[in-house]
């Protein structure tokens, strides 16, 4: 078992499993195994020390496991096309990540990841360390990163603003066009992202830090929000990811979770700014925007594969999300076959 107390070790580690030995370009790294080219490849785009971007596509030779801990806080956001990661967080059961887009504000996060022989692995990734949160803080006073996310919970969705960056920055790579230029305009975009996510009353789009709060119904009825309505409510969160697709009612959730409807409601609300059907919808729409680039089905299919039982209804939504027709979205976002470098 290997041990890793930061990202650029953990990722060290990643290389040195595949037998990755870095080639530098004009604008990034390439990291790939001359003795074994079918194992892949890993391009680095960084301003070091602030941030990075990644994009993998690669096959583990042989197995492995990485016991991690790390102090320090980062943002990681992108998007997984192929690949199942199984980890463990410390004092939590194993879990495991599959292909979707992501968002996690990791801070003081141990625990171990393991990874099989002959798994694949196709994605991308940003990530932003201390330093560009200390330097965005010196230049916009009124911007902490801090002040957005749960530390360490992972946000299986990305803002309708964020997806497109990803993707654009993708097609930029595979057409070996992605500078430094293009690189810390597309980081700071998602930063503007975020910071849109903000409500007038300070707070934001993907959750308040843990205090339980309360909110306002109608004129006079207050609900205060428990450590064990939280739970609920998080705990609804997590079964919304799994079965966005279909999930289970308002009314079904509350049964099993043991939860006034309303407090459910206005809980997710409260704490993740927007609402149960606006979270699925979503988490259907990254889906699908990842199913658009990545394969060759109908928009029917797609729709279909979704959630949607009608068409209409899936391009309407879609439309609305991304400011463009399925098929646009298509033309203008998939990306081309690779080519080696």
């Amino acid at each position: 078992m290997y041990f890793s107390n930061q990202p650029k070790e953990f990722r060290n580690i990643i290389l040195k499993e595949l037998g990755f030995q870095p080639t530098k370009k004009k604008n990034y790294i390439l990291y790939e195994n001359k003795f074994h080219p079918e194992y892949g490849f890993y391009r680095l785009y960084e301003r070091t020390g602030f941030y990075d971007f990644g994009v993998a596509d690669y096959t583990i030779p042989q197995g492995f496991e990485i016991q991690f801990n790390n102090s320090n806080p980062i943002l990681r956001l992108g998007i997984v096309y192929d690949g199942i990661t199984s980890y463990q967080l410390e004092k939590q059961p194993v879990s495991s990540f599959m292909p979707s887009t992501f968002l996690v504000f990791e801070k003081g996060i141990c625990g171990k990841q393991l990874w099989k022989k002959g798994q694949h692995f196709y994605g991308a990734e940003i990530t932003i360390y201390p330093a560009f949160f200390e330097e965005l803080s010196n230049r916009f006073s009124n911007f902490s990163i801090f002040n957005y996310f749960i530390e360490n919970q992972t946000y299986y969705y990305l803002p309708s603003d964020i997806l497109p960056i990803v993707s654009r920055m993708i097609h930029l790579d595979q057409t070996d066009s992605l500078n430094a230029l293009h690189l810390e305009a597309a980081v700071l975009e998602c930063m503007g992202a975020i910071k849109e996510t903000e409500t007038p009353d300070g707070q934001n789009g993907f959750s308040r830090q843990i205090n339980y709060g309360s909110v306002t119904i109608g004129k006079k009825k207050k609900l205060n929000f428990t450590e064990e309505d939280f739970k609920s409510i998080q705990k609804a969160h997590d079964i919304l990811t799994e079965q966005f697709i279909h999930p289970p009612t308002i009314e079904a959730l509350s049964r099993q979770l043991l939860i006034n409807s309303q407090k459910l409601k206005a809980g997710f609300s409260y704490y993740y700014h927007m609402t149960i059907g606006e979270y699925t919808a979503s988490l259907k729409m990254s889906l699908a925007a990842v199913l658009l680039c990545t394969t060759e089905k109908s928009v029917a299919e797609i729709a279909h594969e979704v959630g949607y039982d009608y068409s209409a209804s899936f391009i309407k939504k879609f439309q609305k999300t991304y400011s463009c027709t399925p098929l646009k979205y298509r033309m203008r976002e998939k990306k081309p076959p690779y080519k080696s470098q």
